[in-house]
């Protein structure tokens, strides 16, 4: 861990990184061996895996403001986010509420709207699968 950052009430693995000015909320989990970027925002509700890059910026969101405004506190409108292992995210992504697979890398800038199932690099605003490169 690089200060100054804020941990609150989360759960670190072992042989992980947390670069400075990072903020990770209480009840999140981060798996062994994952490294967190500076500048990165992990809210409640979010589960990342063992082996996982968080590039610098990434925002996770836990609230779809699905009233048309904020949920102003009321965690039960809250959602979570899930992780796999071996997962890359490229700075300056946002991860909305979703669930991603194991050894799938999010491009930079990206905007992750709906689960990922199949691993794979996904780019885009909303994130979709790239084709294999030959």
């Amino acid at each position: 861990m690089v200060e100054p950052c804020n941990l609150y009430g989360c759960t670190i693995g072992d042989d992980c990184f947390v670069g400075p000015f990072t903020e990770i909320q209480k009840g999140v989990v981060i798996g062994a061996r994952t490294r967190v970027q500076s500048h990165a925002f992990i809210c409640e509700l979010v589960t990342i895996g063992e082996d996982c890059f968080v590039g610098h910026g990434v925002m996770f969101v836990n609230d779809t403001f699905s009233t048309g405004g904020p949920a102003r506190g009321n965690r039960k409108m809250w959602r979570e986010t899930v992780i796999g292992n071996r997962v890359s995210i490229g700075s300056n992504a946002t991860i909305m509420p979703v669930r991603i697979a194991d050894d799938v890398v999010i491009g930079a800038g990206s905007v992750v709207t709906r689960d990922i199932t199949t691993s794979g690099t996904f780019a885009g605003n909303p994130a979709r699968r790239l084709p294999a490169s030959e």
